[in-house]
């Protein structure tokens, strides 16, 4: 019987095993090092965060994206755009180092096993016993797509996150519906890539993120309009650092925030690229799309009312993420239908530590969004969730937490303390 088992070896998965394995739980950790971005994103794709703001959690505060580019003489500076591979193998360099042994297995089945725990079945046919369950499964179970989409077969329309090799579109007209970076920079590669891209969008017009201010910044103005992890400016300032906060705001306004606080935008760094080499089509809905020829037509309707066709050889939806716990088919059908949701969402509600109301079972990652907010999103958000998470378990285990030795990851330097229930902090107090 493991005291954890954490689903998912992404940013918030890899963060939340290296926070318990120092708390000296018997653990259990399923899933390939960051799959998710390693599998469903766009090669050559940047990232939109900071890279100052984009460092896995370790409990000592080591193993950061900052110390893997020193080590290996890549470039990690306030304003320059950190590519997609240099992040994905970081994440993979801080599992080897933070992490106790990774099984890089598919979690197929999650289910509850009496009043004491839960039985994880994998697709090696292995059933592994636990007293509770950190699911940390990324973003692609909650690909939204339009619902003209959702009968053209995979030949004639995906989900942006399906791709990570984009060649297969070259000499093809490739059409991507979205005004978010994810669809900009998906239009981008694409052309780049030989594609004959176009982006539709219903928005009235696209915008784009202004270059971020220098570190170093007179007093005055850094009081008007503080740094933070999302972005500048005292709102994005308070969803990043007191994500505690907004958990204690009324269900309507967290649901809200979850989904707008953060407009679609272009990062500043894509602007050009998209503007020489993509064409634009704004304020059109899509309202049918059916096969044609070799690929597929899109029925488009504007704004104003009028309504026009494009034929193209594939649509790509870049539309985005919803969190719906019902997406989530490797959970148990009792387990899945119960839960306890935020009124307006399909997101469980969550304790302060991130547990839902099914005793055992944790969150984390984008399900998190609408309980602490828009941080949730980002791997920012991992710091918070992984020592709320771990703190949320130990007082769930209480004085049924195993003793077992938890083998040592590469390059620990501390010991794991021994094991046992530790005293939670006040329930909404900040994470230190």
């Amino acid at each position: 019987m493991y005291d954890l088992v954490v689903v998912g070896a992404g940013p918030y998965g890899l963060s939340i095993a290296a926070h318990a394995a120092a708390a000296g739980l018997r653990l259990r950790v399923l899933g390939r090092p960051m799959a998710s971005w390693r599998d469903h994103m766009p090669a050559g794709m940047l990232l939109k965060s900071e890279p100052w703001a984009s460092s896995l959690s370790s409990p000592t505060g080591g193993h950061t994206l900052a110390g893997y580019c020193a080590a290996h003489d890549l470039t990690a500076e306030h304003g320059v755009p950190l590519p997609l591979d240099t992040f994905t193998a970081y994440g993979r360099w801080f599992a080897e180092r933070a992490v106790p042994q990774i099984d890089e297995t598919t979690v197929t089945a999650v289910r509850p096993d009496g009043d004491d725990g839960f039985r994880v079945a994998t697709d090696t046919g292995e059933l592994i016993a636990a007293r509770t369950v950190v699911l940390a499964v990324g973003l692609p179970p909650f690909a939204h797509r339009p619902w003209p989409l959702l009968d053209l077969p995979a030949e004639l329309a995906s989900h942006s996150s399906d791709h990570h090799d984009l060649s297969r579109f070259t000499g093809r007209h490739v059409t991507v519906i979205g005004s978010g970076q994810g669809a900009l920079e998906t239009a981008t590669l694409l052309a780049e890539q030989g594609a004959r891209a176009h982006v539709v969008a219903r928005a009235d017009r696209l915008r784009w993120n202004a270059p971020p201010q220098p570190l170093d910044r007179g007093r005055l103005r850094a009081a008007r309009d503080p740094h933070s992890a999302l972005g500048t400016g005292w709102p994005n300032w308070a969803w990043s650092q007191l994500p505690w906060a907004v958990r204690r705001l009324p269900s309507p306004t967290r649901v809200r925030l979850a989904e707008n606080a953060l407009a679609p935008a272009g990062a500043w760094w894509l602007r050009e690229r998209f503007e020489s080499a993509v064409p634009l089509l704004l304020h059109h809905r899509l309202r049918a799309a059916v096969p044609h020829g070799d690929g597929v037509r899109l029925h488009l309707t504007h704004t104003e009312g009028s309504t026009e066709t494009l034929d193209t050889h594939h649509v790509v939806a870049a539309t985005g993420f919803t969190p719906d716990v019902g997406r989530l088919r490797l959970l148990h059908p009792r387990v899945r239908t119960t839960l306890r949701t935020i009124g307006g969402s399909r997101a469980p509600e969550l304790s302060p530590g991130f547990e839902s109301s099914w005793p055992g079972l944790f969150f984390a990652g984008l399900l998190t969004a609408p309980s602490f907010g828009p941080s949730m999103r980002f791997v920012h958000g991992a710091a918070f969730t992984a020592a709320r998470v771990v703190r949320g378990v130990r007082r769930r285990l209480g004085d049924r937490q195993g003793t077992a030795t938890i083998p040592r990851p590469a390059g620990a330097t501390t010991p794991a303390p021994a094991g046992g229930p530790v005293p939670d902090a006040p329930a909404d107090e900040p994470a230190v």
